[in-house]
């Protein structure tokens, strides 16, 4: 039975299988720690997160290596999500940690040891080269995340969240394994590179295809939360504890990123005339409802979430642009301005969320727009922070944010969609409002309370290192362009 077993290469799969391991051993280790802080399952985790970069960065070799019988891919554009992904996480953890100790019926290992099996479902979802190891990936992210949300178990409002996310989250799954299943019918297989040299060979059913290709999107645009599948983010958002919103709102759009990219150019690059149409339906439909919607927003999560949905509309115009009428010479430039533009993004939306967990303390949540009231008299350096972060998203000069659009649009120009960019920037415009809103409110409004800003050392050094990111970045954003760039050129 088993005399043709071959065993597979662990070595790309390294991080992952250390990460798999150390979730394990946090979770029994746990059990013996009496600290009430969590003080080892917190250092452990972030260790583990330290060390799964260490492994990423010895372990890449810049060359495309298939291992698990081609079920999973080590390439560049991997290695460079994942290590932007440890990133994020350890930076999330970091900001969450005095918010979890101050609430008891958060303050606990499984916390901890659930973010990582999330880490470790994304890390799948990016390296996955096989339609079952994309699902895979994406219900341990998603499994992890319903019972992340579901955490704060004395609130009805995290419970009513939790229950949304997991239905609405099961007819996604739902959605996305038809559209699997009829590719796999039109194709005999599951394997994303498979399935491209299938295509290109020719002779597939085109109805089926194309039928199957519909729900793959319709599953993709859910994961995305891009219109029309976007109603379960604004209450997830709301809904969540702030430490869990931030969590749901940056490290799962890179792991998003990647499927999209492993799936459509990768797989179905072939039907691309198919799903361009597609996305940019949903592309402009995200921008104008998520920046329409936003601006009636009196809660910040609720208006950060809108904020998501037409950022993740913008995102999709650089995918939509990668090849036009079959000619690809516009797909590089296109795929790593959209590569950028989700770094640029989740750098950004940590901030933000991360700013909402420095207001927060005990027993209140600074959630609501009027909270931010008079933060300049308060505290001028975080007033300072949040105004560059609402400035970077909203596209201001010269912010991450401002040359992340730039470089889309850049790439929607030149692939000659002249009338997808003056959509893209007039919604942009419109969105502009509701960011310099909340800074209206920090400098001119009168604070409710003008008790001081009090805060851990650690986040106010990760916070304002945070900020000041944003800012340099956007006067030296060529580091992380030239990165995906290089990065895609040696992986599509």
């Amino acid at each position: 039975m088993f005399d043709n077993f071959v065993v597979p290469d662990l070595l790309p799969a390294a991080p992952e299988l250390f990460v798999a391991f150390m979730a394990l051993a946090i979770l029994m280790i746990d059990l013996f720690v009496k600290d009430s802080r969590r003080t080892v399952t917190f250092a452990l985790t972030q260790l583990t997160l330290i060390g799964a970069a260490a492994i990423q960065f010895a372990t890449s070799t810049g060359e495309i290596a298939y291992t698990f019988s081609n079920m999973f891919v080590d390439d560049l554009m991997a290695d460079l999500l994942k290590l932007f992904l440890y990133m994020t996480v350890i930076v999330v953890m970091f900001y969450s940690r005095g918010y979890i100790i101050d609430r008891a019926s958060m303050n606990k290992g499984e916390y901890y040891v659930l973010a990582l099996f999330a880490t470790l479902g994304m890390m799948v979802m990016i390296s996955a080269n096989h339609f079952l190891t994309i699902y895979i990936g994406l219900e341990l992210l998603s499994l992890s995340l319903y019972a992340m949300v579901a955490m704060n178990r004395d609130s009805l409002q995290s419970s009513e969240a939790a229950m949304k996310y997991f239905v609405l989250g099961a007819l996604a799954s739902g959605l996305l394994l038809y559209g699997m299943s009829m590719i796999y019918g039109a194709t005999g297989t599951l394997e994303i590179t498979g399935i491209s040299e299938r295509l290109y060979g020719g002779g597939v059913n085109k109805t089926v295809l194309v039928f199957g290709l519909v729900f793959l999107v319709a599953g993709l645009a859910f994961k995305l939360g891009v219109v029309p599948f976007h109603m379960w983010i604004p209450d997830v958002y709301h809904g969540a504890p702030t430490s869990v919103t931030l969590f749901i709102g940056s490290a799962p759009k890179l792991a998003a990123f990647a499927i999209v990219m492993r799936l459509l150019v990768n797989g179905l690059i072939t039907l691309a005339q198919d799903w361009q149409g597609m996305l940019i339906i949903l592309s402009v439909l995200s921008m104008a409802i998520g920046n329409l919607a936003a601006i009636a927003q009196t809660n910040l999560k609720r208006m950060l979430a809108y904020s998501a949905i037409s950022h993740m509309g913008f995102m999709l115009l650089g995918i939509v642009t990668g090849v036009v009428g079959g000619d690809a010479r516009y797909a590089l430039n296109a795929y790593s301005s959209a590569m950028f533009y989700v770094i640029a993004y989740v750098l950004m939306s940590a901030g933000s969320f991360g700013m909402i967990l420095l207001m927060s303390r005990a027993g209140f949540e600074a959630e609501e727009l009027d909270d931010y009231k008079g933060l300049n008299k308060r505290s001028p350096w975080f007033a300072g922070i949040m105004m560059m972060l609402m400035f970077s998203m909203a596209g201001v000069p010269f912010f991450i944010g401002f040359f992340a659009k730039f470089s889309v649009l850049q790439a929607v120009v030149a692939a000659g969609y002249l009338w997808l960019a003056i959509v893209a920037v007039l919604f942009s415009l419109i969105g502009a409002f509701y960011y310099l809103r909340v800074v209206k409110l920090m400098y001119f409004d009168a604070p409710a309370d003008e008790t001081p800003i009090d805060a851990p050392m650690d986040m106010r050094v990760l916070i304002s290192a945070n900020g000041v990111a944003v800012a340099l970045l956007g006067i030296f954003p060529q580091v992380i362009m030239s990165l995906c760039a290089y990065s895609l050129l040696r992986s599509l």
